[in-house]
């Protein structure tokens, strides 16, 4: 499964997103995203993928293709 994969089915299992609206460009915040989602979800995708995104940060006006950029850039650190 690829990283945009992994994303993608975390945020349809854990947050009941709509797996139609998980594009690339969408912002988080359209995705229902809010602080604390984005933190649990940062969690989940460190636990998942064995990546440390500490030091990644966040908001829910970056993208869903920032958030899987930033997974895969660690990924490979």
């Amino acid at each position: 499964m690829s990283t945009s994969e992994e994303i993608s089915a975390l945020l349809v299992t854990r947050f009941g997103t709509a797996p139609e609206a998980i594009r690339p460009e969408v912002p988080l915040r359209q995705l229902r995203l809010d602080s604390l989602a984005l933190e649990e979800l940062r969690l989940l995708i460190e636990d998942r993928m064995d990546v440390d995104l500490e030091d990644v940060v966040l908001s829910s006006r970056d993208t869903v293709g920032r958030l899987v950029e930033a997974v895969c850039t660690r990924a490979g650190a």
